[in-house]
């Protein structure tokens, strides 16, 4: 099939990065159709937009050569339980590729979960199951289906597409569904038959009165009724000019900030060409920063937990999860936002609106000196905020990346939400969780982040050599950058360090790949730089940006353990690779039912280079999840960030510039 001239000519207008539209998502289902007969009997796990690699995007950036607009859409034939992945050329309006890939399943679907969830309550023997425990009402009950590792399916369904489920029971119409579980009862579904395979059912029948309201209108009066605290004012936060940064589609820019925001179905929002205007020169930070996997093992092997292992990225997709900001207070002050376009498993488009939030934050004093004859010289640093948020079944994530004046970027992440909780025996202590409620436990788990850093330290990537436009302070700029291991050590008294008071620094450039991996090392204060070697500062500094660890957690598994053998990934905080295009998913392309890591750890098996070249630096993080009274039956947000640092970079302080305050705008004491 072939598109007309003005669809060519759409395609070829928009920015080679921009996420796909809903006329694009339409257009990909309507070739697969025509050249493939893709229809009835097929869903679509996920269509996403391959992205130009570096060499397109700067031909594009400088002469304009529109790239190819292709597509990656992974489907499931349900009748054959068969992935395959298509390339489709939405310039050229055909399929370039279509292939199965055998023993794979593709990520879970929001479809798929809302039809278990309608599926289990309506079983005939479902409802019987759970009138025998007392609970008729199924209106109340809510079924939330999970994935399965391979290593603990059960194995006469290994070659089935299928998912086990939680039983949930609300107190009332409108109540918390994740307040009651209904322990030891859990069933066993193809997803592809929409077929109960398996009721488990223990027997057990463990109710405790539980007071897991959060919403006002559900709190008991007499918990109400106990609140001592005061109202508060109102807090205004008003910019009567607007904002001081401009949005032109996906590109953003901000007090000499420049990056472009993107969108897929597994990351959620990407963060594209960052870059900084430094007195007139462009010079470039990171090609492209985002979330490549998320791993939430339970740490408790009871009936109700064992399979509770989430890949929320590799087999559901962030994306998916993508929650509107409109629907809460989410973010303040004078905001612009961004829509997002997704699919469903037919590949039809629907909108998430505001969907990325994107505004400016005061953040106290930037820098500050007082002399004693000058006075008091004082800058108010701002930042700018670009933000989502994901609710994952029964929590909330929100993401915030800020870009600081002084160079400085941030990445937070706050966990909230309802934690999983379990009902057990009068007389009992769970080992593995804490009590929260009435005979009611939540039990210990992990949420690892993994951060995909494709960092370009003041490089041109993408430029051909002898470029003359590619270069910065006279120095032609390639992809070469080392990753550097920076650690703190005192040495010991003698000549050189008479009074012990010394501390130094060791530098290692890491080399090749098996090398690059690291882990946090409180003793000497571990960090790591990306470098550019090629280039020399006026005060002889190879320019970096330095990551500060935060929030870092050992994986605490056995070797042998299954979620270590799927995803490798958490056994270290810090790897570095090559950059391959392919390479985007640190436990492999396809985690749903994966048994053994296809990713980070196979790819380093080939040692590759990795000083002086184009370099993806993973940095893995997270909350080690003790979980405690005070997260019931709300969390209060879990924060955990981690900062990229500009360290020899510039010169000197580049807020220099930033202008002081109005005194308009400074309030001094009252007396």
């Amino acid at each position: 099939m072939t598109t007309d001239t003005t669809e060519v000519d759409n395609v070829s207008a928009i920015h080679p990065l921009d996420p796909l539209s809903a006329d694009e998502f339409t257009r990909v289902t309507e070739i697969l159709a025509h050249d493939r007969g893709v229809g009835e009997g097929w869903r679509y796990a996920s269509i996403m937009l391959i992205e130009p690699d570096k060499e397109t995007l700067y031909a594009f950036g400088k002469h304009g050569e529109a790239p190819t607009r292709r597509v990656l859409a992974t489907l499931l034939n349900t009748e054959r339980n068969a992935t395959y992945k298509a390339i489709v050329s939405l310039t050229a309006g055909r399929t370039e590729s279509f292939d199965h890939v055998p023993g794979v399943q593709p990520n879970f679907m929001v479809d798929e979960w809302e039809e278990c969830d309608a599926l289990l309550r309506a079983d005939p023997d479902v409802i019987a199951a759970l009138a025998r425990r007392g609970i008729t009402d199924m209106d109340l009950v809510f079924m939330d289906t999970w994935t399965y590792g391979a290593a603990v399916m059960p194995p006469e369904y290994r070659d089935r597409r299928i998912g086990w489920s939680d039983t949930w029971v609300r107190s009332g119409p409108g109540m918390n569904p994740y307040a009651h579980q209904v322990s030891g009862f859990h069933c066993v579904v193809d997803l592809n038959t929409m077929e109960v395979l398996r009721i488990e059912d223990d027997g057990s029948n463990e109710r405790p009165e539980v007071m897991g309201e959060y919403v006002p209108r559900h709190i008991p009066e007499r918990l109400r009724a106990q609140s001592t605290r005061p109202p508060v004012k109102p807090l205004e936060i008003v910019q009567p000019e607007g904002p001081s940064f401009e949005l032109d589609g996906n590109l953003l820019t901000w007090q000499n900030w420049s990056l472009r925001v993107g969108f897929n179905y597994r990351e959620s929002m990407t963060l594209h060409e960052v870059s900084y205007d430094d007195n007139g020169t462009v010079r470039t930070i990171a090609n492209r920063m985002s979330f490549a996997e998320m791993i939430v093992p339970y740490r408790d092997t009871t009936v109700d937990h064992y399979r509770r292992t989430a890949f929320d990225i590799g087999e559901w997709g962030l994306g998916f999860m993508t929650t509107s900001l409109e629907l809460g207070c989410d973010c303040l002050g004078e905001i612009r936002y961004l829509d997002a376009t997704l699919h469903n498993s037919k590949g039809e488009p629907y909108s998430i609106p505001n969907a990325i939030c994107i505004h400016e934050e005061d953040d106290a004093i930037g820098w500050k000196h007082v002399d004693h004859d000058a006075g008091a010289e004082v800058r108010r640093s701002r930042r700018l905020v670009v933000s989502f948020h994901v609710t994952v079944a029964n929590y909330e994530y929100i993401t915030y990346w800020r870009f600081y004046q002084d160079g400085n970027i941030e990445c937070e992440v706050r966990a909230t939400g309802i934690m999983v909780t379990t009902p057990f025996a009068p007389g009992q202590q769970p080992p593995t969780g804490v009590l929260v409620d009435t005979q009611t436990y939540a039990p210990f788990h992990q949420h690892f982040l993994v951060a995909r850093l494709d960092l370009d330290i003041d490089t041109t990537a993408g430029a051909p050599a002898g470029d003359d436009s590619a270069t910065v302070a006279g120095h032609e700029q390639r992809s070469g950058n080392t990753v550097v291991m920076t650690e703190s050590y005192a040495p010991p008294i003698g000549p050189d360090n008479p009074y012990g008071l010394s501390v130094v620094t060791r530098n290692e450039p890491l080399c090749t790949e098996l090398r690059g991996t690291g882990d946090l090392d409180f003793h000497t204060q571990r960090t790591w730089k990306v470098v550019n070697p090629n280039v020399t500062t006026a005060l002889g500094h190879h320019p970096a940006y330095k990551l500060v660890p935060g929030g870092a957690i050992p994986a605490m598994f056995d070797p042998a353990a299954p979620v270590l053998q799927r995803a490798g990934i958490i056994g270290h905080t810090v790897w570095v690779t090559a950059n391959e295009p392919e390479e985007r998913w640190p436990a492999g392309e396809f985690v749903n039912q994966s048994e053994f890591d296809t990713g980070i750890t196979e790819w380093v098996k080939a040692d590759r280079n990795i000083e002086n070249t184009d370099v993806v630096m993973w940095y893995v993080f997270g909350i080690h999840h003790i979980t405690r009274p005070e997260d019931w039956p709300v969390m209060p947000v879990d924060t955990v960030s981690f900062w990229l640092k500009p360290f020899g970079f510039f010169d000197r302080n580049p807020s220099l510039d930033v202008p002081a305050s109005p005194p308009s705008h400074c309030h001094p004491g009252e007396h």
